[in-house]
């Protein structure tokens, strides 16, 4: 699982700063930033207040966190399209 990779995926495809982030999710911008680079592991509570900040479900961050390896198991074809889905919802929001 990369969680960093999905937040700042999302943070990007809403052209939002660390700084902005940060400031909406009540956490510093340091803490968002080794969150990114995969530098730290955030908790339940901080993934929830992340994800309502970017108004995404959690568990759309998580399915955009997810490694190809832990979804191994499905077809390549529903990977993509549960992909291409999940990030048209991220720009609906």
């Amino acid at each position: 699982m990369n969680i960093g990779k999905a937040i700042k995926l999302c943070r990007k495809q809403k052209n939002w700063t660390l700084a902005e982030l940060a400031d909406k999710s009540n956490l510093s911008t340091s803490y968002i930033s080794l969150l990114e680079q995969g530098k730290r592991d955030p908790n339940l509570s901080k993934l929830e207040n992340i994800a309502k900040s970017l108004k995404i479900p959690l568990s759309v961050l998580l399915f955009l966190g997810t490694d190809k390896k832990e979804i191994e198991s499905i077809s390549p074809e529903l990977a993509e399209k549960l992909s291409l889905t999940t990030l048209k919802l991220i720009e609906e929001l």
